[in-house]
């Protein structure tokens, strides 16, 4: 557990509670861990990781994500590294974002992501055609981190015997609560990607770094360190979220047979299904920065302070979704989350992320429909600036 710091002269005793939300590791569901702070204020303030404030409820959560005016994206990570590298389009706030990210939107419009699906399926059949006949895998090294790298290579026209180094350089960026570790891999990420964007400056392509690297911005040219950010934030983020949403599906399916047996033999359900299951695993626990010195449900913020959002909670929140970590594929209505962000700053992968849970669902079902964990190795989890998987080791009867 991170040093605690010494709380603020304006924070009340009574909205004090210790939290690290990076020692939530040894925990065998990290999202019911989160919901645990349903016995803290609605708002408090921990100081651990530098102190920060912490919103659990939906309400909240919701509102800090679409007021840039008092909760901007230009600290978005705990703990603030005032040194660290920006990342392009999300530190900036609207409208300042906005070119940056219509330059990488049309990359995601549905004629190229019928494409990619058709990429993804075929990257999917062969693992699980290699993986059937064996009766086991580490779910996470050997399935889910394929599909997202993949798709993120071929959209940034990289080399694909790079996945397995820069899936590490991603997992310490998001992860580790160290800032010189992070910084360390973020260095490591920008050098990688520093020599592509100079080969592709002033060459015409269709690939995302291409577009970056010879893009212009409100009438200039996009700079260097500008293409650098850009490109290094599609590299990890695109990683990252998805590898974690597949894992924690894949787990809660080899432990629910009857929730497995019914997406098995409804394959029509799918889309539905894949947003219950997106509200109750939530992936990302961003903050945003306190812009100025203000007041908010007769709370005092100051300027500089930070505010966590997790947006699981906003899915697990029980004034918003009853029995919140029950997955019901009967709800009423459309699943209600926020695990792709709200408003401005929504991941423009969004539809990508889900169509990649979809094709899971499909071909790993229609193969393997009966799966469980295994005995000897449990799972382990982890938590950071996202929720993850660190490993998922499955068995079945190979047929």
């Amino acid at each position: 557990m991170s040093i605690a710091v010494a709380k603020p002269a304006h924070v009340p005793d009574d909205l004090v509670h210790d939290f690290d939300f990076y020692a939530l590791h040894d925990e065998p569901d990290i999202h019911a861990a989160w919901l645990r702070l349903r016995d803290a204020p609605d708002i408090f303030w921990t100081p651990r990781n530098g102190g920060h404030w912490v919103a659990t409820r939906g309400e909240d959560i919701q509102a800090m994500q679409l007021d840039h005016e008092r909760f901007s994206h230009k600290r978005h990570y705990i703990p603030f590294n005032p040194e660290g590298f920006p990342a392009l389009p999300l530190h900036l706030d609207p409208p300042d974002q906005k070119p940056y990210r219509d330059l990488i939107a049309s990359s995601f419009l549905p004629k190229h992501l019928r494409e990619l699906e058709g990429a993804v399926t075929e990257i999917a059949r062969e693992l699980v055609a290699r993986l059937a006949p064996r009766g086991r895998c580490e779910f996470v090294g050997e399935f889910a981190q394929h599909l997202p790298i993949i798709v993120i290579l071929h959209l940034l026209d990289l080399p694909l015997e790079d996945r397995t180094m820069l899936l590490g350089w991603a997992d310490e960026v998001v992860r580790s609560g160290e800032v010189a570790r992070r910084q360390a891999a973020q260095l490591k990420v920008r050098n990688y990607l520093e020599s592509r964007i100079n080969e592709r400056r002033g060459k015409d392509g269709a690939d995302l770094v291409s577009k970056i690297a010879n893009a212009t911005i409100e009438g200039r040219p996009m700079s260097h360190q500008e293409a650098l950010s850009m490109c290094g934030l599609l590299l990890v983020g695109g990683l990252d979220t998805v590898v974690s949403a597949l894992s924690f599906i894949a787990h809660f399916l080899a432990t629910h047979p009857e929730e497995r047996r019914f997406l098995r033999d409804n394959p029509e359900a799918h889309a539905d299904a894949v947003e219950e299951l997106l509200r109750r695993f939530g992936i990302p626990n961003t903050a945003r920065m306190i812009t100025h010195d203000f007041t908010y449900k007769g709370i005092a913020f100051r300027a500089g302070e930070q505010i966590q959002v997790p947006v699981s909670l906003f899915g697990l929140d029980d004034r918003i979704t009853p029995e919140p970590l029950k997955v019901d594929f009967d709800r009423p209505g459309r699943p209600r989350h926020v695990a792709f962000g709200s408003g401005p700053h929504t991941c423009p992968g969004n539809n990508l992320a889900r169509r990649e849970i979809k094709v899971f669902l499909r071909e790993w079902l229609a193969v393997i429909p009966d799966f469980a964990l295994d005995p000897q190795q449990p799972p382990r989890f982890a938590s950071g600036m996202t929720n993850t998987v660190s490993s998922l080791p499955l068995v079945w009867t190979p047929a």
